[in-house]
């Protein structure tokens, strides 16, 4: 199909161009939107391995972690977007699955207290219910004392 490109628009967020196309057989008009590609470094597995970044699997363990929370899409798309542009921004040529890990959690941190709780609690592992309760009386301490201040 033959068509033209009407008029380009970069997304508020810069990660998104919305074109308005033309058919020319037609003359009908569509609207198309394109992700704007990255190139990201590749992940450095635990065990050493690397595989392509996947923004889809920080954006599902985000999604889990704010399930049944008020935290609407679009700030869980935009946590995702900072923890890509952090990983972007580094200039290394494989990001660790563990700092990326961590990025996550800093701004689950800064965003909400159970959603935070929930992907630490997967991503650390917790062996029993005191490392959990540790973490918690951890994040209880600092929420205090940054109200406090």
């Amino acid at each position: 199909m033959e068509n033209k490109v009407i008029d380009s628009r970069l997304s508020k967020e810069g990660d998104m161009i919305r074109r308005r196309r033309e058919c020319l057989h037609c003359a009908n008009r569509f609207t198309t939107y394109e992700r704007i590609e990255i190139n990201l470094p590749p992940v450095i597995k635990k065990d050493g391995r690397r595989e392509p970044f996947n923004r889809e699997k920080i954006l599902i363990g985000v999604q889990k972690a704010c399930q049944k929370r008020p935290i609407s899409i679009e700030i869980q798309e935009e946590l995702v977007n900072k923890v890509i542009k952090f990983c972007q921004e580094s200039g290394e040529k494989g990001i660790p699955c563990k700092i990326i890990g961590e990025r996550v959690v800093k701004e689950l941190y800064k965003l909400d207290d159970v959603a935070y709780m929930r992907f630490v609690s997967v991503y650390h592992s917790f062996k029993d219910i005191n490392e959990f309760m540790n973490e918690l009386t951890i994040l209880l301490k600092d929420k205090k004392a940054y109200k406090e201040a």
